[in-house]
């Protein structure tokens, strides 16, 4: 029998699924795991460097960039684990977190789903956790509150900044880049969202999660490190295009309608106008400033 089916979607990062499915099978300990690579037509090496450095891998070759959610989707049917791994390409398994993972979720039946403690590269914390975003904490980002008081629990409470994320708690959302869910919920409740093409998706499937029930855990016994968002660096600069910026707020505002309903998308509309005229508002201060110091000195 399968403990874990680990899903991958890779899109040209040959050498970040390199390390990470190193990692896997070196860190696998005594489970009996199953890895799919789910690949958007990767065109720098990666299916010839899977198939000859990891037979064992089942690659998926999909027809195009079809999306992180549809990726991850075709991958799922074919899978048998227990539980299911939603893994990133650009992160590293260290030492049992796999298998601490499993364990946790074999001795917690109320447990949907979980996530491990995320490191960056150097060692340091990476901040992983969510609270499911409101009405509220979306005020609090329009003016920044989140930003300029990220300790407290009143401002800082959807990012979870607060939080050193050093002890076993119950979460709402763990962060998608690795996020370990039971089978029989998936086969319940549906897999991703494809209506979201990415940003929102872990967000929304976690949302699901505990609206069937089932509670979701942050356990940081088992650590993984994450490169942060290099797996899919190729969007980097989509996200801060226009382009970007309009499927961010796509995703946020189907994920408030799905969730809370239509009624709160204009308000978020309005925050949103609200934030543009306050970051124009201090563009011209700044430059008011400059200008009548310039005036003073000459």
């Amino acid at each position: 029998m399968i403990d874990l089916s680990i899903i991958i979607v890779s899109w040209n990062v040959k050498d970040l699924l390199d390390e990470c499915l190193a990692s896997i099978f070196a860190n696998q300990d005594r489970l009996q795991i199953e890895v799919f690579v789910s690949d958007n037509l990767s065109n720098d090496g990666t299916p010839e460097m899977v198939k000859k450095k990891y037979p064992q891998v089942k690659y998926i070759q999909n027809e195009g960039n079809i999306g992180f959610t549809k990726a991850n989707n075709r991958a799922l049917p074919q899978a048998s684990g227990k539980y299911i791994f939603y893994l990133n390409p650009d992160t590293i398994i260290k030492p049992r977190a796999l298998s601490r993972m499993v364990e946790f979720m074999a001795k917690t039946p109320s447990a949907g789903a979980l996530g491990p403690r995320l490191l960056n590269s150097d060692g340091t914390l990476q901040l992983s956790c969510r609270t499911f975003p409101t009405l509220t904490t979306q005020l609090y980002n329009t003016l920044f509150l989140d930003a300029l008081f990220p300790k407290t629990k009143l401002f800082g409470k959807y990012m979870m900044s607060w939080w050193q994320h050093d002890d076993l708690r119950a979460v709402n959302q763990p962060m998608g880049s690795a996020l370990l869910v039971r089978k029989e919920i998936l086969d319940k409740i549906g897999a991703f969202d494809e209506n979201i093409i990415f940003w929102y998706d872990e967000v929304d499937l976690c949302k699901r999660i505990k609206n069937a029930g089932w509670q979701i855990f942050f356990l940081p016994s088992a650590e993984i490190v994450h490169y942060g968002g290099q797996g899919f660096g190729q969007w980097k600069g989509i996200r801060k295009s226009l382009w970007g910026a309009y499927i961010w707020r796509k995703s946020r505002n189907y994920f408030f309608k799905k969730s809370y309903g239509f009624w709160q998308v204009p308000i978020l509309m309005l925050l949103d106008v609200t934030q543009i005229a306050i970051i124009l508002g201090l563009l011209y201060l700044i430059v008011k400033l400059i200008w009548l110091a310039i005036n003073f000195v000459f």
